[in-house]
């Protein structure tokens, strides 16, 4: 089994998912109770983009989240250091490039848009990583980044941390490939900042006017910005 720990070392990391990618997409509307596919829908739908815009989808794992972005009509390429993640999902014809988020393989301003979902957590260097979707966003550009946030409400927020420590584990047992890793998915959520927090990262990272929005009572929150124009 592989598991990653919370330094976050770029190479354990990509190791871990390369061993959660076959079940991944299976595993995730589990753990989720199927609210994966809602979360993406939102993610798309805070996006501004249309035929001819250029999208990054980075963190893309399988692409499923790629190709829900490109219900849009843009074009996009799905971005992921795991390339077990993105052989797994080979059946889904959108570009796929094997890349770092912290040093991408593009050209300064090519994107109209660009996006992270539940992939920023496990970037060793999150800033450094937000910096570099700024390098690579054209001027006026968007950024959404959705990501596992902080539940608003005490009550729901107390049953969300018994079940990432209990519940999460013991279904990842019965359903993934690497049951391990969801024990750093939970230890890596319960460490992440809640979104007032996130927000001041994104804008220390040189993005403007950052707002969020929560999904499911805070348990996600979609958090956008733009690229201020010189």
């Amino acid at each position: 089994m592989s598991r990653a720990a919370l330094n976050k070392d770029p190479d354990a990391v990509a190791s871990m998912f390369d061993a959660v990618a076959r079940r991944y997409d299976l595993t995730n509307t589990v753990l989720s109770l199927g609210r994966d596919r809602y979360w993406r829908r939102a993610t798309r739908l805070a996006l501004p983009v249309s035929s001819g815009d250029k999208v990054l989808d980075l963190a893309a794992g399988t692409a499923v989240s790629t190709v829900e972005l490109a219900k849009s009509g843009a074009w996009c390429v799905a971005v992921d250091f795991s390339v077990g993640m993105l052989a797994a999902g080979a059946a889904r014809y959108v570009p796929k490039v094997a890349g770092d988020a912290t040093r991408l393989p593009f050209a300064d301003g090519v994107f109209d848009a660009v996006t992270i979902s539940f992939g920023l957590r496990n970037l060793a260097e999150p800033v450094a990583g937000l910096r570099e979707m700024a390098r690579v966003t054209r001027p006026g550009g968007r950024l959404v980044v959705c990501e596992f946030s902080t539940p608003t409400r005490p009550v729901i927020a107390t049953l969300y941390k018994q079940y990432l420590m209990r519940a999460l584990p013991r279904v990842a047992r019965a359903v993934s490939s690497n049951p391990e890793a969801y024990v750093y998915l939970a230890e890596s959520i319960r460490a992440w900042p809640d979104q007032a927090a996130l927000a001041e990262m994104i804008a220390g990272a040189g993005w403007s006017g950052v707002r969020w929005r929560n999904l499911t009572g805070g348990i996600v929150a979609v958090h956008s910005g733009d690229k201020p124009h010189r």
